[in-house]
């Protein structure tokens, strides 16, 4: 008798787009079990944005639950919601993609190379540290999709995969952004509803040793899985999709690269590269520009890489049309997340949820007030994404709390930051996003991160309770 072998079949991650169509379903199955309610608002003259009035919670007698008809509708309305970050991602894909065909990168990687030798690796807490700038300063964040599809080219060249590119942008300015020190979207508007100073000496002290200590993290961690996967090519979490090295353009090899001559059309392209970065940062920093602006700003470098490569006026376009076809994957992943929010608003469910989970803090210990209010503003993240949105949402109602049970006010906007910021590399309503624009299934994506944000969440308690017992 023949002895027959069954194997097991592995499980097979869905489609991105699948995951967020069950997401959204899900999402319509609650609309008929969570009631409906909703805060009174006003609108705050020091931010100018409509807050939250604590105490004015009120149950809804009409439910409106979203069913079938609903969750098509939304996948529309999300994409027409999200219509500012998708375009941006559409014109700042084209800059990335033109970028790449020029040859420039590689040839730029090929250069550094050269005087790095085997120290390569360097690369990773360079490019970290300088995106991790960017997100504690002036909130950088959104402005990186373009970046990371260039960044990916650059770890694939030098045998890494298409997590570390990622990394090296979204990771690293991820964390500077929820680590705040000044930015502006986060901890400015907080700061304002919660009336304290943004800047003071212990405050300020306190956020650069969080910054240090989460990016100090974040750097080893993917130094660590850079260097497994450079060791052996296996242990990569792409491992197996044979999409992993697919990005639209022509991977070389680390000999291949290194033997690439600089010439002088490149090295002016990358000095345009350069300065859209330092635009970036003058123009959000200083101005306050955001999608629509950068997107003519990517435009014009777009087309002054065209110019310095001397490339016709056809290719010109048909370079544009290619890279709004790679650019169309992440660029509906953003409206279908969105999708999601528009579920929520429509069924009036937001507030409600805010409102029984905030309620949880006030029934916690007084020692474990603080760590209550961080698992809350890691929990609502889900519920609303937006940083800014957030804070408007979240801070007149924490803040409030954290007088009556004695919590400094600097806990609460602590709480807020860290469990809005991290939590963005985590919930599928936000790494939807990401992991399009990265070329990256989420399973993979989750192999990688889970356990960095598992770190990342414990070191986030820490400071919770060394801020509440040592420092304020």
């Amino acid at each position: 008798m023949e002895e027959t072998i069954k194997t097991k079949k592995q499980f097979k991650m869905p489609h991105a787009f699948a995951i967020m169509c069950i997401i959204i379903l899900l999402m319509c199955v609650l609309t008929y079990i969570i009631p409906p309610g909703e805060y009174q608002r006003q609108l705050d003259e020091v931010t100018g944005r409509e807050l939250v009035v604590p105490g004015t919670f009120q149950y809804l007698d009409e439910a409106n639950p979203q069913g079938l008809w609903a969750f098509v509708r939304s996948l529309y309305s999300g994409c027409v919601d999200a219509a500012d970050i998708i375009f941006f991602i559409v014109f700042a894909t084209a800059y990335a993609y033109l970028l790449q065909t020029t040859g420039a990168l590689n040839a730029m990687t090929g250069a550094l190379l050269r005087k790095l030798g085997r120290k390569d690796y360097l690369l990773i807490p360079i490019f970290m540290t300088l995106f991790g700038l960017g997100g504690t300063s002036f909130g950088m964040y959104e402005e990186t999709y373009a970046l990371i599809p260039a960044f990916i080219a650059i770890a694939l060249t030098m045998g890494y995969d298409r997590v570390v590119g990622g990394g090296l942008c979204f990771v690293g300015v991820a964390t500077g952004f929820a680590a705040a020190i000044l930015n502006p979207f986060t901890i400015g508007i907080a700061s304002a509803i919660a009336k304290v100073p943004l800047v003071g000496p212990k405050i300020t002290l306190f956020r650069i040793a969080a910054f240090i200590c989460f990016m100090a993290l974040t750097i080893w961690y993917t130094m660590r899985y850079a260097a497994r996967i450079k060791k052996d090519p296996t242990r990569s979490v792409m491992y197996g999709d044979p999409h992993a090295r697919d990005i639209g353009v022509d991977v070389l090899s680390r000999e291949q690269v290194v033997a690439l001559p600089f010439t002088t059309a490149q090295k002016i392209t990358i000095a345009g590269f350069v300065g859209l970065i330092i635009a970036l940062g003058i123009t959000v920093g200083i101005y306050g520009w955001y999608l629509e602006q950068l997107s003519g700003l990517f435009l014009c470098f777009f087309i002054f890489t065209a110019l310095v490569n001397k490339m016709k006026l056809d290719d010109i376009c048909s370079h544009f049309v290619r890279s709004a076809e790679i650019a169309m994957f992440g660029s509906l992943l953003v409206g279908f997340a969105r999708s999601v929010n528009v579920i929520m608003e429509d069924a009036n469910i937001i507030d409600t949820a805010v409102y029984n989970i905030a309620n949880l803090v006030q029934n916690l210990p007084g020692w474990a007030q603080g760590i209550g209010m961080l698992i809350v503003q890691n929990i609502v993240n889900f519920f609303i994404p937006s940083g800014s949105g957030q804070a408007a949402v979240m801070m007149p109602i924490m803040s409030p709390l954290a007088d009556a049970i004695h919590l400094p006010q600097e806990i609460a906007i602590t709480a807020y930051q860290f469990g809005d910021g991290f939590s963005n590399m985590f919930w599928p309503t936000a790494v939807a996003t990401e992991c399009g624009i990265m070329g990256i299934a989420m399973n993979r994506w989750y192999k990688f991160i889970t356990p960095l944000f598992g770190m990342m969440f414990l070191l986030q308690a820490v400071f919770i309770v060394v801020g509440t017992v040592f420092v304020f």
